[in-house]
């Protein structure tokens, strides 16, 4: 079964010569460099020197708020809570939630053309992983 790379398995810098190439027996280029102050893991390229962290290339990339914090905003958007509702509850300005919201809806679209073109995965198929997704697996009763 094929799987997605996930961050630490190779070098994202597109400059690099190893850039995309997944760690393996052939290919060490990757070491782990600290973490942030928030605890989130860095690596360093042995090829181009560049420093990375595990949540390049998400939504969380860049993010001071805690990823818990982020889903948990997103899955009461889906649930239907208002933008404005949800900025009073949890603290956040609405910009901040509307920009979540677009960078997952951007996330989506990019993960949803990677398993169509690349995974032969049937639109019918799709829509049921979100839904699946969506209600965390469990099937609604009618």
């Amino acid at each position: 079964m094929k799987q997605f790379a996930k961050p630490g398995e190779f070098c994202p810098n597109e400059a690099c010569s190893d850039c995309g190439k997944l760690q393996g027996s052939q290919h060490q280029n990757l070491q782990k460099y600290g973490k942030t102050r928030r605890g989130v893991q860095r690596y360093r390229c042995k090829t181009c020197g560049k420093t990375f962290t595990e949540t390049k290339g998400t939504i969380f990339y860049g993010k001071r708020t805690s990823e818990r914090e982020i889903l948990e905003t997103l899955a009461l958007l889906a649930e239907g809570n208002r933008i404005s509702s949800l900025s009073r509850v949890k603290g956040h300005k609405e910009d901040t939630i509307l920009a979540w919201l677009r960078q997952a809806a951007q996330h989506a679209e990019q993960i949803e053309d990677v398993l169509m073109a690349k995974f032969q995965v049937k639109r019918g198929q799709l829509d049921g992983l979100w839904a699946y997704v969506r209600n965390k697996g469990e099937k609604k009763l009618s």
